[in-house]
């Protein structure tokens, strides 16, 4: 646990020894606000609410998650430090461990900044703040599943431009395939018994049962499974890379 927690450390301090997070919390917060307060007429439609928030995650993290983690592997290589890193005497788990982590909890970090939203909801209502926890553990373990997918991508090429269309074309296909507009047009064409196995690896029925105010041992297996599949796929390519 030293060797996974020192590598975590040494990655999150790299995140902040640059602009480039603070831009990126700046962004995220940008958006999520504009989101909520904007797009959605929070103001106008008078309810003590932050499922609209939630509702945009899905989306927002589609890009935002992807463009925090495309550097994890792919700058390793870019730079050639991945043989030096494949040669320090600590296990290659420990080393993707402590990077996702790393990653996972600046995004975390990022996520709690939006804190005073909830704040200003309940100032100006009595909301349901159990609905509220539940959704913002939910939005946690979305950005983990997308960050995870961005992990392998970066793993699989040294190109961060391409671990990052990578990354958003199978997070994209993990929200469209159970997304309501898409699989009732799908339905037209294709057996409800394959459009219902197909959206079952979709992430937005998972998250709604959170944003539901639900916490599922269902959807919290889904999101660990999404988790652990792509970050044993990153120590395959890794160890290959290694060969």
């Amino acid at each position: 646990m030293s060797n996974i927690w020192t590598i975590t450390k040494r990655e999150l301090a790299g995140y902040f020894n640059s602009p480039v997070a603070y831009v990126f919390l700046v962004i995220f917060l940008l958006m999520t606000g504009a989101f909520t307060f904007l797009l959605t007429q929070f103001i106008e439609n008078r309810q003590a609410t932050l499922r609209m928030f939630f509702y945009w995650h899905p989306w927002l993290y589609l890009f935002l998650v992807p463009a925090v983690g495309m550097r994890l592997w792919s700058e390793e290589r870019r730079l050639g430090t991945m043989e030096l890193l494949l040669t320090m005497p600590i296990s290659l788990w420990h080393c993707i461990i402590g990077k996702f982590l790393a990653s996972w909890i600046f995004l975390t970090l990022a996520l709690a900044l939006t804190f005073p939203i909830w704040i200003t909801v309940s100032y100006l209502g009595d909301p349901d703040h159990n609905m509220i926890f539940t959704s913002y553990i939910g939005s946690f373990f979305l950005a983990g599943a997308y960050l995870s997918i961005t992990s392998m991508t970066s793993a699989f090429t040294r190109n961060q431009v391409i671990s990052f269309i990578l990354s958003v074309v199978i997070c994209l296909f993990l929200v469209l395939c159970g997304y309501p507009p898409v699989t009732d047009n799908v339905e037209v064409v294709a057996p409800r018994a394959f459009v219902e196995f197909v959206a079952a690896f979709s992430v937005i029925p998972n998250v709604e049962q959170f944003n539901d105010g639900q916490i599922d041992s269902r959807s919290i297996i889904y999101f660990l499974s999404v988790i652990g599949f792509p970050l044993f796929a990153t120590n395959v390519i890794i160890r290959g890379l290694r060969a």
